[in-house]
């Protein structure tokens, strides 16, 4: 009786299994020889891959890192510039805002870290 219960449940996981199964007939190429090209490309595709990042940790190959920090840098400041031509506040509230929002992040670092802030001290020792 037990049986009869599951007979359903293995048909309906026997017509997923065939139907995955012939979907992926369908995409294989007909011709072992396609096969092997395709096997030939993705072998040569991995090999690449690895022995470019072998070369990068080595350090034998050439980083772009510097170009890539160098163009973040340039894209910052046109962003910058631009925001602050069509800022709605004037220079100067926009100074002052800029000010206070460091200044209340150099206290929440402070409390965070348990520093208190240096005070200027006298170079004569008062």
């Amino acid at each position: 009786m037990r049986l009869r219960k599951r007979d359903p449940f293995l048909g309906v996981l026997l017509d997923t299994g065939l139907y995955l199964f012939d979907s992926l007939r369908e995409r294989l190429p007909d011709n072992v020889d396609d096969i092997k090209h395709q096997v030939r490309d993705t072998y040569d595709t991995a090999s690449q891959r690895v022995s470019r990042a072998t070369n990068a940790l080595r350090g034998e190959e050439e980083s772009h890192i510097f170009g890539t920090i160098g163009v973040l840098l340039i894209g910052v400041g046109i962003g910058v510039g631009v925001g602050m031509l069509i800022a709605p506040a004037t220079g100067e509230e926009t100074r002052d805002d800029i000010a206070d929002k460091v200044s209340d992040f150099g206290e929440r670092v402070r409390e965070r870290t348990g520093k208190k802030p240096q005070s200027a001290t006298r170079t004569d020792g008062e």
